[in-house]
């Protein structure tokens, strides 16, 4: 019996038997070191970062979309990865008020 897979951008999901590896790019310690480092660094580096995280974002939502749609029988890496995705946003949201100037009315 051959195994199945099903490739997500920066995921692999394997029907047999049911595993998901993230791959580097999706490594939640790079992202955990990139809010610390988001002070020191320029617009243009800021925005590179801001798209980044939105394409690790949308990989999520891909991801977590197969799990669901070949019924997920692991509900914890599921959780885990809406887990991954919120703190995503939440960078997300913090890069774009970084970049949106404040317009005192």
């Amino acid at each position: 019996m051959g195994t199945q897979a099903r490739h997500c951008k920066g995921f692999e999901i394997s029907l047999n038997p049911p595993i998901l590896t993230l791959h580097a790019a999706s490594r939640e310690s790079d992202l955990m070191n990139a809010i610390g480092d988001m002070s020191m660094k320029s617009d243009d580096v800021l925005r590179v970062e801001l798209e980044e995280f939105r394409r690790q974002h949308r990989d999520l939502d891909d991801a977590i979309s197969a799990l669901e749609e070949r019924g997920a029988r692991d509900p914890l890496t599921v959780k885990r990865l809406k887990q991954q995705k919120l703190r995503l946003k939440d960078r997300i949201a913090y890069l774009e008020d970084r970049l949106t100037p404040d317009i005192i009315a």
